[in-house]
């Protein structure tokens, strides 16, 4: 689905990505983790397409993704902290969304109608919390029933309620065959949705592995303790 072919990327001197070799497949949830600042943005924007690495190659369905744009509509997009136009209302920002996408194929509502957005389509995003500007980047982010879903910090900012849902969400996802990236802090949160573990320090791949192989080789019975235990360890 997605190879990532020995990608570096400098920002000056600093090598916010170093040497990455990647094999990410369908059917898949990653939990891409690491301390701030260890390259893991520069990684997904770097998928993207909003970062051009210094060398190395990114392919997509066996293709590269250099100087071809088609293959990100394959791809949904949950952001961190979401940025839309702020005089906007929600329904204009759906609208615009979909005219951009110009989408002929099904549109999947099921988080547009769990999260009730329809109520609040008149709401202008300036006056969003937090919560509820998650809210409309999941929805969007799912809407096209894209093939390959990176989700930034997801549940971040969201009511218990909404996350359970939008956990729920992600598992459908991964169930028909989408692949899924997603960064948290909070791994406790990822426990049971991740399949694989990427985890990445100052721009270096340290580990790329199966969930249940990782606790099975820790004696751990959670990502989060495994991952400590391999840190107190220093066998990462």
């Amino acid at each position: 689905m997605i190879e990532i072919k020995n990608i570096t990327k400098n920002f000056g001197k600093l090598k916010a990505l170093n040497g990455l070799n990647l094999e990410l497949n369908k059917g898949e949830c990653i939990a891409l983790i690491g301390p701030n600042g260890c390259g893991k943005t520069t990684l997904i924007k770097s998928i993207l397409g909003m970062v051009l690495p210094s060398s190395g190659e990114i392919l997509f369905n066996g293709k590269s993704i250099k100087n071809d744009n088609d293959y990100r509509s394959q791809i949904g997009y949950m952001p961190q902290i979401g940025r839309y136009p702020e005089n906007m209302t929600i329904g204009q920002v759906l609208d615009m969304i979909k005219g951009i996408r110009k989408s002929s194929e099904f549109l999947d509502h099921d988080l547009y109608e769990q999260f009730q957005i329809a109520k609040m389509l008149d709401k202008k995003m300036r006056t969003l919390s937090g919560g509820t500007t998650q809210k409309v980047s999941a929805t969007l982010a799912f809407l096209f029933k894209p093939q390959v879903l990176i989700l930034d910090e997801p549940t971040a900012g969201l009511d218990p309620i909404a996350a359970e849902i939008l956990k729920a969400k992600i598992i459908e996802a991964k169930e028909r065959g989408c692949l899924i990236l997603i960064t948290s802090h909070l791994l406790s949160e990822l426990e049971d949705i991740v399949s694989q573990i990427i985890f990445m320090q100052e721009g270096n791949l340290i580990l790329h592995k199966n969930a249940e192989e990782l606790k099975a080789t820790t004696g751990q019975q959670t990502i989060a303790r495994s991952i400590v235990h391999l840190l107190k360890t220093e066998t990462l």
